[in-house]
């Protein structure tokens, strides 16, 4: 059979994946010029109808040569059958494929993408497929949240490996998911809960929060290099924040001024493999700006920490059994915040290799749940 009648509909009783149709011209303009749409996707500038046609005539020869499926979404309960977006299915052989996507301003925020790709994936492997591929722009967080929540693994970042919509080449996250994974979330993507006491607030990081950023002058064998944000590093450290909470490996404060709002420094509790989720031990991590310092800040913010790791999870907390943190053998500062948490010296390294690479004493410090 030719397009349209070779396109198998999809549906789940709330989602429908169906054929394009010349009905859609309006509204895939209406998407196209979106200044989403043109941000995260290759879509041509300047879109018009007639480009809209023209890409009809694509997806229908490639339906009907064997080529990319392209399917239209709309609302199962939506009787006029309005599009809501696209999601096409890209086979490259050997069992393996590409997945891309995009919805229109009013299919958005109502979970429709994520049923549509299940219903696509899903397809897929009935059909004999074996794999199924996602790559993204670094950065597009939604279409990550789609691909994560319906069951891909994130495996690694890719430098250079797309063009975006200016046919630039861009980094690009890589994500995948195979014929025998459930559809279901590898990790809970966190979301730092709110917590206050002793003058200091505990909340997510805000894009905002670069305007209390301070140059560190913390001694390199402190900290990693990049570990603590400054003016230059600002939006690659934010971004590598959010992307370990999205894949569960990590819980990441802001440290912020309980009156001002104004952000002091980070505390986080993570993990080094798997999900933050699954363990009953994780990392203790902090550190705050030069000016904020020899104010408690520290102590206030790691117990708040603290207390979250080893309450229960269904009191809200991680549920953890220990915490562990590592120290520079003469970073007293931190050393005294650990000591007076309650942490004690479990190990202790004559020549342990520092973040900075340069080789050193080192102390391990250990806590668990009272």
């Amino acid at each position: 059979m030719a397009f349209p009648e070779c396109v198998p509909v999809l549906t789940d009783g709330v989602v429908r994946l169906r054929p394009h149709a010349e009905s859609d011209i309006e509204r895939i303009v209406e998407q196209c010029t979106d200044p989403v749409s043109l941000r995260w996707t290759q879509v041509p500038r300047g879109y018009t109808a007639a480009m809209a046609r023209e890409w009809l005539t694509s997806i229908a020869e490639g339906w009907d040569s064997g080529g990319d499926q392209l399917w239209a979404i709309e609302a199962v309960d939506d009787a006029e059958g309005r599009f809501l977006g696209s999601i096409d299915l890209r086979p490259r052989g050997a069992g393996r494929a590409e997945v891309g996507y995009g919805l229109h301003l009013e299919g958005r925020g109502r979970g429709l993408m994520r049923r549509a790709l299940r219903l696509l994936c899903q397809h897929w492997f009935d059909t004999g497929g074996q794999r199924m591929d996602w790559y993204s722009e670094v950065g597009n967080f939604d279409s990550l949240a789609v691909a994560l929540r319906t069951g891909f693994t994130f495996v690694t970042k890719l430098p250079e490996h797309i063009a975006d919509g200016e046919g630039r080449l861009v980094d690009t996250w890589f994500a995948s998911l195979g014929r025998q994974d459930t559809f279901e979330p590898r990790a809970p993507w966190i979301t730092p809960p709110v917590l206050a006491a002793d003058g200091v607030r505990l909340r997510p990081w805000r894009v905002s929060d670069v305007e209390s950023v301070e140059t560190p002058d913390h001694p390199p064998h402190f900290v990693p290099a990049g570990a603590i944000p400054s003016p230059d590093n600002w939006e690659g450290w934010l971004l590598r924040r959010r992307l370990v909470m999205a894949r569960g490996t990590s819980t990441n404060w802001c440290i912020a001024d309980a009156d001002t709002d104004r952000a002091l420094g980070e505390v986080l509790i993570f993990v080094h493999d798997g999900a933050l989720a699954e363990q009953d031990t994780a990392e203790l991590g902090y550190y705050v700006y030069p000016s904020a310092r020899g104010r408690g800040v520290a102590g206030a913010a790691t117990r708040l920490a603290v207390d979250h790791a080893f309450a229960p999870a269904d009191k809200g907390g991680l549920g953890l059994r220990r915490l562990v943190a590592e120290t520079a053998a003469d970073n007293s500062a931190s050393i005294r915040v650990l000591t007076t948490l309650g942490f004690t010296r479990w190990g202790h390294e004559k020549g342990a290799v520092a973040p900075d690479g340069s080789i050193g004493p080192a102390d391990h410090w250990e806590r668990y749940a009272s």
